[in-house]
């Protein structure tokens, strides 16, 4: 049975065991996970698929592949925060490449300004989230659309993204915004300076995109963030409750063990 046959039947969607397998293998990130991890992760995934509604654009047609992977990714950031985190909105689209949005602004003389966009992903306060498969697949190495999107879902859980999500007990707002604005300062005069950065630039396009660029790092190549950014690495784990250097060390020890 598919997911489409679970989603009709309305009962909790069950993720086939070799498609979940697929999907962990073909991302690293993922499949550095704890055995335990990974079941909890496919229960969170398959809580997601059941509640989230995805659609396509474009003439992609929508496949189990498609929403496992999404779901897979999305799910990470909450593995210990849970499906409430993004709470309050239920549409998915996928585009099958980089898409456009019309934009229209009016600069600080009142000039109106119109242009289009192209994106290959983008998140609504309130609404839809939107990303291109093409770059869904291209996750790794600090690269993840889903991640990305995703991260900017929980900055709008107390607003507008702002680059500082809901804060949970433990995490103090003085203490969020002295360490990323900091961190985010630095990351700019870096940018401005023509370095070239392991981490995606454009998060030094406003703090919003900073904790979006910063998320995907986090996950990906946890060892730049920690290396670079130490205490913006440390809070980044106290948010999300997760320490993806020690979890990504301890696979790299396992895998070497198992080779000897």
């Amino acid at each position: 049975m598919g997911l489409f046959d679970w989603f009709k039947s309305k009962r909790q969607p069950q993720i086939d065991p070799a498609l979940w397998a697929k999907t962990l293998a073909g991302l690293p990130f993922l499949a550095s996970l704890a055995v335990d991890e990974q079941k909890r992760l496919k229960t969170l995934a398959e809580g997601f698929l059941a509640e989230k509604e995805f659609s396509t654009a474009g003439g992609l047609p929508l496949s189990d592949e498609i929403c496992v992977a999404i779901a897979a990714q999305a799910c990470l950031p909450i593995l210990n925060l849970g499906l409430a985190a993004y709470r309050d909105w239920v549409g998915i689209i996928v585009y099958p490449d980089e898409f456009v949005v019309a934009r229209r602004i009016e600069d600080e003389n009142g000039v109106i300004h119109e242009f289009d966009d192209v994106l290959s992903g983008e998140a609504w306060e309130g609404g839809p989230l939107i990303v291109s498969w093409r770059d869904v697949q291209q996750a790794g190495d600090g690269y993840n659309v889903v991640i990305h999107e995703f991260a900017h879902k929980l900055d709008m859980l107390n607003g507008e993204a702002d680059g500082m999500p809901a804060l949970h007990s433990g995490l103090d707002e003085e203490e969020w915004q002295a360490t990323f604005l900091a961190a985010y300062d630095d990351f700019c005069r870096r940018v401005d300076d023509g370095e070239e950065t392991i981490i995606d630039p454009y998060g030094s396009d406003d703090p919003a995109e900073f904790f979006a660029v910063l998320s995907e790092s986090f996950f990906e190549i946890p060892e730049v963030i920690a290396g670079e950014y130490p205490a913006v690495y440390e809070l980044l784990k106290r948010y999300y409750r997760q320490d993806p250097l020690t979890r990504s060390t301890n696979a790299a020890n396992a895998a070497n063990t198992a080779a000897s």
